[in-house]
């Protein structure tokens, strides 16, 4: 079943659509020169000017278990908010949370962040730049009445150098966990006249919906700036991150941590693929734990020893990882892979590309990633569209997916 949103606001460029323009540009167009930092046109969506749902370009939504959706999106240089209490059919009016105009950072692996605690408190994150070098701050905003108003943004770091792609998980306990790129340590050895390749992967906690965050601690020192951190709860707990690091040699493979509110546990990276690139791929990984607390890993390459869309998992806290496996047919164009884990059950979806229009396939496994189903189509569209996510409520699981022709879509896949 899928639950489908069609915005009151107006549909400007309507018409526009018949040209359809896909969102997903060939994977060796998909990366961006560090100077330059533009994007092929083909992986841009249609210029649209409103700031309704219906001209979003992203986003992200948040699911209680009591049925209620939280939707952030960013459009027309604005980041809205609005709640549905019935799966996605209807929303509330959206509220409009900031204004930044082409300020806002709004690329390809670039969304705002919601999450809501067991009060019934949301707190919402999301980043824009401050000048003209890509120099970015992430904003906080804050509402203890259910999403009925929200606090003015304000700033999560101050006085920060820059920061972008904020990831967000809550815990059972309603603890915030953040995590984002920061280049402090890149500003620092600008400063002294050294060059420093890409970012750090900084993170904090809060244990108070979000008024205050525990002073901001780095992860890992050397990571891509320019893709997004997957997050995840670990059952056993604390957080599981995967991002793309930079190893030796300039090296941009990606590689996971295990964090608590004490330290960031040891980097261990998934796989050696040995892409040697000081481009902006613009493409970030996935991540899910299980149960039983194996780790679920699927990401995007173009290294020397393979190149596309992999997964593998780890048993061991990400100690080592299996063999990868190839996510898709070796010459489809296959992007955007996306985890979820439901106890032991795996649940892993993906856009393909055939030219024409973009597709969403999912693969299950029931047993922790030892076997998994015949890949299956679950939405198209032969216009823009957002990354697929999976959410759940606890009991099922649905496909989260914001296309320009159909509008937002909720698609139950399954469940308990």
């Amino acid at each position: 079943m899928a639950y489908k949103l069609f915005s009151s606001f107006s549909r400007n460029f309507l018409g526009a659509l018949l040209v359809g323009v896909f969102g997903l540009a060939g994977l060796t167009q998909a990366q961006m020169n560090h100077s330059s930092m533009t994007s092929s046109a083909s992986s841009k969506p249609l210029i649209c000017e409103g700031f309704g749902l219906d001209c979003a370009n992203a986003a992200t939504p948040f699911l209680t278990k009591d049925g209620s959706l939280f939707l952030a999106w960013t459009s027309g240089g604005k980041v809205s908010v609005a709640q549905s209490s019935n799966l996605g059919k209807t929303f509330t009016s959206p509220i409009v949370i900031a204004e930044h105009g082409k300020s806002l950072d709004a690329g390809s692996d670039a969304r705002p962040q919601i999450v809501s605690d067991s009060k019934g408190n949301i707190f919402l994150a999301y980043a824009f730049f401050k000048d003209g070098n890509w120099n970015a701050q992430i904003n906080t905003a804050r509402s203890s009445d259910g999403g009925l108003s929200f606090t003015t943004p304000t700033p999560l770091i101050k006085n920060g150098s820059s920061e972008r792609f904020p990831s967000m998980v809550i815990g059972k306990d309603d603890s915030i966990f953040l995590t984002w790129i920061d280049k402090r340590l890149v500003a620092d050895a600008k400063k002294s006249g050294n060059a420093r390749l890409g970012g750090s992967i900084a993170y904090s906690f809060s244990n108070d919906a979000g008024k205050t965050f525990q002073p901001e601690k780095i992860a890992n020192q050397q990571s891509c700036e320019c893709c997004r951190i997957g997050s995840t709860i670990d059952p056993k707990g604390g957080v599981a991150i995967v991002y793309r690091a930079i190893f030796p040699g300039g090296i941009r493979d990606h590689a996971t941590q295990l964090i608590n509110e004490f330290s960031a546990g040891k980097v261990h990276r998934v796989s050696k693929d040995e892409w040697r690139t000081d481009a902006c791929p613009h493409h970030g990984p996935a991540i899910a734990v299980s149960s039983a607390g194996k780790m679920h890993v699927a990401w995007f390459t173009q290294g020397a020893a393979r190149s596309g869309v992999f997964y593998a998992n780890s048993s061991n806290q990400g100690e080592t990882y299996s063999n990868p496996i190839r996510v898709g047919g070796e010459h489809e164009n296959v992007s955007r892979p996306y985890l979820l884990a439901q106890d032991e059950s795996i649940w892993l979806v993906w856009k393909g590309f055939d030219g024409v229009k973009t597709s969403v396939y999912l693969k299950q496994s029931a047993d922790d990633g030892v076997t998994w189903s015949q890949p299956s189509l679950v939405a198209q569209t032969g216009a823009y569209s957002d990354h697929p996510l999976l959410i759940s409520n606890g009991g099922d699981v649905f496909l989260s997916w914001l296309t320009r022709a159909d509008g937002y879509q909720l698609i139950k896949l399954g469940g308990k």
